[in-house]
């Protein structure tokens, strides 16, 4: 038996999710069937995150146990033909130790969230971004955003249906930058509720529109209450952009 770690990129609009579930196709469901094709085995798929319905993926990490001997080299190429055409593609594919798991290893995870911040309809990304036509200032959108780094508890921006046993993470990173007309927003911890990077984009879209202030998100933030969220943005613009693992993380700079 052989663990192979993945790197998974994918649109995510026809999907219900990563997650495979029963009401609908999932990312997840089509790699598992794509290598029940090339092995007849009926593996189970691990990824280091459970994207919603309708979010994509720039570099999602998986692993994958195959019992046939076959090279990554001809797993990747054999899976990508098999997923066609599924809008999934297997960046990737190594060997990996029999005690890695994409998931339980993972130390880190990044999110990219994208606005386009125009009026005009969005003819090639539509799907792939959040168009949001009134003027963003993205300045007051960064300020703002430095008060939900650190720990807290983030109930306020956490789905009612999510599963993890504690609201209180740890925000390693929230920056946002303007690039033309894209507003980016760059999301780093070790772990996420459900619908937390969606929510604090939602809030800080507020923030840029002026209806809100960097004191209207702290006391969002402070109430501990969902119903004090401002908005919760469309999976449109968010992508799962890097799991990182112990070996690695970023050393300090030694002397």
């Amino acid at each position: 038996m052989t663990r192979f770690r993945l790197t998974v990129e994918y649109d995510g609009r026809p999907f219900m999710g990563w997650q495979r579930q029963g009401h609908g196709p999932s990312v997840q469901q089509a790699i598992e069937e794509a290598v029940f094709g090339i092995t007849g085995e009926q593996a189970t798929l691990h990824a280091a995150g459970r994207t919603d319905a309708g979010v994509h993926a720039l570099a999602m990490t998986a692993h994958v146990d195959v019992a046939k001997p076959i090279t990554a080299f001809r797993l990747a190429d054999g899976l990508n033909a098999k997923l066609r055409p599924h809008p999934v593609a297997i960046l990737k594919a190594e060997e990996a130790a029999d005690d890695f798991h994409a998931r339980f290893s993972c130390i880190g995870r990044r999110y990219i969230y994208r606005i386009v911040n125009r009026r005009a309809p969005l003819a090639l990304e539509a799907g792939r971004a959040w168009r949001v036509p009134v003027p963003l200032d993205a300045e007051a959108m960064q300020e703002a955003a430095q008060c939900l780094v650190g720990r807290h508890d983030f109930t306020t921006f956490r789905s009612a249906q999510c599963q993890s046993q504690s609201p209180v993470k740890t925000l390693d990173r929230l920056d946002v930058r303007r690039e033309g007309e894209a507003i980016l927003f760059e999301v780093a911890a070790r772990s996420f509720l459900h619908h937390q990077v969606r929510s604090m984009v939602g809030c800080l879209e507020l923030v840029g529109r002026g209806k809100w202030s960097a004191a209207d998100l702290k006391a969002a933030l402070e109430a501990r209450d969902r119903n004090a969220l401002g908005f919760n943005a469309p999976p449109d613009g968010l992508y799962f952009a890097a799991a990182i693992y112990p070996d690695e993380a970023p050393r300090p700079n030694s002397r």
